[in-house]
C-alpha cells in the first residue's frame, strides 16, 4: 500500500531531510519509504559512514527499494515492530526517524504504539519527523495524531509546504518526554 497520492517532490524531501545530521556517523530510520522519493533527499544529506535504514511494510516495495536504493538497508516489516527490527540489525538508537506512513488512517492504539516504538528507538536529542497532507491533518485521526505528538515530545514544530499538491504538513519533533518499556503496547 502506498500512503501518498503523489511522489514526494525533491523540494519537500530536502525540507524534511533537514533533521538528518550531516556530521558523524548518524543512523537515520525511514518509516514507510514506499517508492523512495523521500529517500533521495535523505541520502543527499547523509555523511560518509552514516546508516540509512528503511522499514517498509510492503514486500514488493521493499524489493523495489533494495534494487533502486543500494545505499539503504531495507527491512520488510511493520513500524509497530521498530525496536525489534533495529535490535535485529544491531542498532541501539537512531539519530533521526522520518515517517511518511499515513498516520491519520491509523487507529489511536496503533498511533500510540508506533510512537512508543519511535521514542524507544531515538537518541535523547534525536528528531522525529512525520509527513501528512494538510487535509488529512484536519481529520479526526490527524487531530488525534497531532495531540499525541504534543504529549510525546517536548518540542513539536509544524511546517507546511504549500508548493506541493496537495500541500504537505510535516511535524518536526524533538526530545522524547518518556521512553516506554520495549515492546509495551497500550490501548487508547
Amino acid at each position: 500500500m502506498i500512503g501518498a497520492a503523489t511522489p514526494t517532490t525533491a523540494a519537500t524531501a530536502a525540507t524534511v531531510a533537514q533533521v538528518v545530521p550531516t556530521t558523524g556517523r548518524p543512523v537515520v530510520v525511514e518509516l514507510g519509504p514506499g517508492t523512495g522519493s523521500l529517500s533521495n533527499g535523505i541520502a543527499r544529506r547523509l555523511p560518509e559512514g552514516a546508516r540509512h535504514i528503511g522499514i517498509e511494510l510492503s514486500r514488493e516495495l521493499a524489493e523495489h527499494l533494495r534494487s533502486s536504493k543500494p545505499w539503504m538497508h531495507v527491512a520488510q516489516g511493520d513500524a509497530g515492530d521498530l525496536r525489534a527490527l533495529l535490535d535485529g540489525m544491531g542498532v541501539d538508537r537512531a539519530d533521526a526517524v522520518i515517517s511518511s506512513i499515513p498516520w491519520s488512517l491509523l487507529s489511536g492504539a496503533d498511533q500510540e504504539h508506533i510512537l512508543e516504538q519511535v521514542t524507544a528507538s531515538l537518541r535523547p536529542h534525536g528528531a522525529f519527523t512525520a509527513l501528512t497532507y494538510v487535509p488529512a491533518g484536519r481529520t479526526s485521526g490527524g487531530r488525534q495524531f497531532r495531540s499525541r505528538l504534543g504529549s510525546t515530545f517536548d518540542e513539536v514544530v509544524t511546517h507546511t509546504t504549500w508548493r506541493s499538491f496537495p500541500p504537505i504538513l510535516h511535524y518536526i519533533c524533538r526530545r522524547p518526554l518518556h521512553r516506554p518499556a520495549q515492546g509495551a503496547r497500550t490501548a487508547s
